[in-house]
């Protein structure tokens, strides 16, 4: 049973949670069991931990059934598809030093996986590397990978320390064989080639590491926590509960998709038949799951967090998704392109504020039915921004003449035909032409322009505009291991060179972004050139650990007029505009 459901239509995988079960030969029952329980999937042992390959004979091995925990007939395909992930051998170990155990690891590990690929399961859960060198076992594994099918792979890795928060807390054994976790997933996945069947599963103890360490992990391939039950405090009722740091952590992974799974036995007295914090569901027959109260608890985090805003829905589908930056220089863009754009209403009521400013700073009040200003639009499209102007003018009782330019000879028929409809003929001269190569009749008073696109100079200005007063561009380094994924499997040097718009969300900001370029209008020279170099600096914070750095995040922010400004970079982002996703620029992994 769902935890629960944010908003109508709620299909975030976050809102399934598994249990992790010991192995039992009657999968049915164990299944029955807990999806009764209210459970969604099991993280199952596949194979008897008794097997060991090196204990069958050769001739008898061919005869002989390999020790599975029933036939692949005990279940239906669709629910070995939807509630069981496998659970590959913990034993298994291919860096031990003991020849026996490794090869008896290696064909354990062939067989376990290629068993759970001939029942269709979605994911499997490999065991944690034994210690802090796992070559062979990644090698092994990027040669299953290689040939696998749809199946994930879960990686399971505790969420520890990194060397930092460790040294601090213990600093009399610094640099004593300390592991941390982050660097063991990334040499496995290195060796990997950081193939996109491989992800991570999170076992999360009592202690958490600094927020800058946890931080890092939100950019890679988490699919799965994994929390025990001796992770939980006990409340004043006697109920299990989360700390205020694990309760923060849970929701994160909530908001990312992560999927929970409960481990351990209970360790809580709940009296039988009483209910857990969040539901005061009637259990059937007086009989409830051990661990129901942990999963009660879990439902009441998720259930309680706010719904997403309707605009977060709509770009659900566009979260971590690659879009080649719009070029309406070279390209004329397309209806339904401009029909999205237009409805970004916070855009152009920034605009109207900005030009409703600068009408009444420039014509006083005792002029107003006198001076006529010169507005001209530049890159009208459809005539948003015309529309915008004229009602700043009709706002600030002054008046306007406008000039309309649009090189677009589609969107000129849309904006004849709105000048037409809206009775705007005169006030509204439209120019069917390039700006730069049309020759205005007057000097324009006021400039408005929205060319900008998410690193502020990426579309056509300065090129083409030399409107905002002043923008700056603002760049980040994040690790983002699903957008790297993305592009190396185009495997050609176009796409690794091309700066695209994302609507990030699984990244991992590294540093704080800094400022790097910053352009000033109007600029009178024409000697100036618009060529720039930055050399940055970022501090990432020093207990965040090791990093991989995968990119850029690129931003901007604009002043429109004065204090009416509109921009991207996190910390002063308009809200609830989504004209301008953030930028991302490839770079070849970096360690840091």
């Amino acid at each position: 049973m769902p935890l629960g459901e944010r908003y109508g239509g709620d299909k975030s995988e976050s809102r399934y949670c598994g249990v992790e079960t010991d192995f039992d030969d009657d999968i049915p029952n164990l299944l029955s069991f807990n999806i009764h329980g209210g459970f969604d999937f099991l993280l199952a042992t596949l194979m008897n931990p008794d097997y060991r390959p090196s204990l069958l004979g050769d001739d008898t091995s061919r005869s002989h059934a390999l020790p599975f925990a029933g036939s692949d007939l005990v279940l239906s395909p669709s629910q070995w598809n939807s509630h069981v992930v496998g659970k590959i051998s913990s034993w298994i170990d291919l860096d031990s030093e003991d020849e026996t155990i490794r090869k008896d690891s290696e064909i354990a590990l062939k067989q376990e996986i290629a068993w759970a690929s001939h029942l269709s399961l979605q994911a499997c859960l490999l065991p944690t590397p034994k210690g802090t060198s796992c070559a062979n076992y990644a090698k092994c594994l990027n040669q299953i990978l290689q040939n696998l099918g749809s199946m994930q792979l879960w990686l399971r890795i505790q969420l520890d320390d990194s060397e930092y928060d460790a040294a601090e807390r213990n600093p009399d054994h610094r640099g004593e064989g300390q592991i941390d976790s982050w660097e063991l997933w990334n040499s496995f996945r290195l060796i990997c080639e950081h193939h996109d069947h491989l992800s991570v599963a999170l076992d999360i103890l009592s202690s958490l590491p600094s927020s800058s360490s946890v931080g890092r992990w939100f950019g890679e391939p988490v699919r799965a926590a994994i929390i025990n039950t001796n992770s939980f405090l006990t409340n004043a009722r006697g109920y299990p509960c989360l700390s205020k740091r694990h309760q923060t952590l849970t929701t994160a992974f909530f908001n990312h998709s992560v999927q929970i799974v409960i481990t351990g036995r209970p360790v809580h007295n709940i009296p039988l038949g009483a209910s857990g914090s969040s539901s005061e569901n009637p259990i059937e027959g007086g009989w409830r799951h051990p661990l129901k109260s942990y999963l009660d608890y879990l439902a009441y985090l998720y259930q309680k967090m706010d719904p997403l805003p309707e605009q977060e829905r709509f770009e659900l589908g566009y979260r971590d998704y690659l879009q080649s930056p719009l070029q309406p220089l070279m390209d004329n863009l397309e209806a339904q392109t401009y029909e999205t754009f237009e409805k970004d209403t916070i855009k152009y009521s920034q605009y109207q504020r900005a030009v409703a400013k600068a009408l009444v700073d420039r014509v006083p009040d005792e002029n107003a039915t006198s001076v006529t200003t010169v507005l001209m639009v530049v890159g009208a499209g459809r005539g948003p921004l015309v529309r915008a102007s004229l009602q700043a003018a009709e706002e600030t009782e002054r008046k306007l003449k406008i000039y309309a330019v649009e090189k677009n000879p589609n969107a000129v028929v849309t904006l004849h035909n709105l000048v037409k409809l809206e009775g705007w003929e005169e006030i509204v001269t439209i120019i069917s032409s390039d700006m730069r190569d049309w020759d205005a009749p007057e000097k324009a008073d006021i400039l408005v322009s929205e060319l900008l696109g998410s690193f502020g100079d990426n579309e056509l200005s300065p090129e083409c505009l030399d409107g905002a007063q002043r923008y700056t561009s603002f760049i980040q380094p994040v690790t983002a291991c699903k957008l790297y994924n993305d592009i190396k499997s185009h495997k050609d040097l176009v796409h690794f060179e091309t700066a695209y718009v994302v609507k990030l969300h699984r990244v991992a900001r590294l540093a704080h972004n800094q400022p790097v370029f910053t352009f000033t209008h109007p600029e009178y020279s024409t000697k100036k050139s618009n060529q720039r170099y930055k050399k940055l600096l970022f501090n990432i914070p020093g207990d965040t650990g090791s990093a991989l750095v995968h990119g850029f995040a690129g931003y901007f922010d604009a002043t429109l007029y004065k204090d009416v400004h509109l921009g991207i970079e996190p910390s002063t982002a308009t809200p609830n505009m989504f004209s301008w996703y953030s930028l991302y620029k490839y770079l070849d992994p970096y360690d840091t």
